[in-house]
């Protein structure tokens, strides 16, 4: 057990901080007696500006099923008011207004692909899902204004980081932006109404927005609530956590297949293996200090069981074991394994053309160079040619072309 983990008594932050979670946390001492004297209500709020979250959102997640693990009762805040908004942290430019309905439809998208990793009900600890849309959308501004607004210092405000940096890069930033850290303070408390919801928990990039709602919390209802932040992560390389050279890896399966999701985790750094068995699944420490010393080709091995457990997790356990199935026919026996991304193309065309429609490649340079490498291959045979046209005749048996980057990355094609 780390040091950091040793200093608490409650079985909650002591998880978390082996795990390697643990970034901050208001009143350390008072946080940790209130996890281990009572079951704890606390939330996490995720805007709806797409119609999935990503991997970069998974630590949050994470954290509300590590709560709900411990006996807490976790909220997963949807933000269909404050995405009406848009929050200025760490953005360069403000965010694009979307419409009523299509913030409801992203919600409901966001609610459908991570249905798999929170037990939701009526019991103590199970998970609660609501929308600030439900009261941010009724209040009335002047009486806002009088019973909130008059708590917070524009000073002060000016000097929070996800102002600070806009202003001095010159960047615009409207009034609407600005109210952001209102809001969300705003929610801390109505969740203490509603909920006794006592924690608000986020990455570490939001650590004045959640201060700003304990002071609410103290000035208007004259309670203690708490901040937990989990850091920000970037592989061992330095790449900023789910970004690929194909783009976010999506949670939805809609967006990014089990078996795609699959492959992103066995293609972790060998760096990383350890730390991400800690954070992205629920294998015992004991258990991953094993998988983790694991040297050479058996790391391979670890990698498979994240990989595994990490999809078993977003997408159940039956498809993250196809999802496995199908690498291994595909590694180990050279196959076309149907559980492969399958894309519908018309043929005949180009080589190259192929290879970028289908994500395998970005440009039509980047496939020169693969071919230059010997690392493209069509129907497992290696493409020497960037010039080849391919025709229904270099269809498989089963009526697919099968495509290849190197020994990982491989994709079907069906004709249109």
């Amino acid at each position: 057990m780390s040091e950091l983990a040793s200093q608490f008594k409650s079985d909650f932050l002591r998880e978390f901080a082996a795990r390697g979670c643990l970034y901050d946390c208001t009143d350390p001492e008072a946080l940790d007696a209130l996890f281990a004297k009572e079951r704890v209500t606390a939330y996490i709020g995720f805007d709806c500006t797409a119609a999935s979250l990503h991997v970069g959102s998974l630590v949050q997640l994470m954290t509300l099923r590590r709560l709900q693990q411990a006996g807490h009762r976790p909220i997963l805040l949807m933000g269909g008011g404050t995405t009406k908004i848009g929050d200025p942290s760490g953005k360069d430019e403000s965010r694009l207004l979307l419409s009523a309905e299509q913030i409801e439809a992203n919600k409901q998208s966001i609610l459908k692909g991570v249905q798999h990793l929170l037990r939701f009900g009526d019991g103590a600890s199970d998970a609660i899902m609501t929308d600030n849309a439900e009261w941010l959308d009724r209040l009335d501004y002047v009486p806002f204004l009088r019973d909130i607004g008059r708590h917070f210092s524009v000073n002060r405000m000016l000097t929070m980081d996800s102002v600070k940096l806009r202003l001095d890069r010159d960047q615009p930033m409207s009034f609407l932006g600005f109210n952001y850290m209102i809001m969300q303070a705003y929610d801390f408390v109505e969740l203490y109404r509603r909920y006794g919801c006592r924690l608000q928990s986020a990455g570490s990039d939001q650590w004045g927005n959640i201060v700003s709602g304990i002071d609410l919390g103290r000035r208007v209802e004259n309670v203690q609530l708490f901040g937990l932040t989990t850091p920000l992560i970037t592989t061992a390389s330095g790449a900023k956590m789910g970004k690929t050279a194909a783009g976010a890896v999506w949670l939805n399966a809609d967006q990014r297949s089990p078996y795609e999701y699959w492959q992103f985790w066995r293609n972790t750094e060998d760096r990383d293996v350890g730390r991400f068995l800690r954070l992205f699944t629920d294998l015992p420490l004991d258990e991953i200090s094993r998988l983790e010393a694991l040297q050479g080709a058996e790391l391979n091995q670890a990698k498979i069981v994240l990989a595994t457990e990490a999809t078993s997790i977003l997408h159940g356990r039956a498809a993250a074991a196809d999802a496995a199935e199908t690498a291994r026919r595909t590694f180990e026996e050279g196959g076309a394994a149907a559980g492969l991304p399958t894309f519908t193309l018309k043929l005949p065309d180009g080589i190259l053309n192929l290879a970028v429609a289908t994500g395998l490649v970005s440009s039509n340079s980047e496939a020169r160079k693969l071919i230059a490498n010997n690392g493209l291959r069509l129907n497992d045979a290696i493409v020497s040619d960037p010039r080849l046209q391919v025709d229904q005749g270099a269809l498989t048996a089963d009526g697919v072309l099968k495509l290849s980057s190197g020994k990982k990355k491989h994709v079907l094609v069906k004709p249109a």
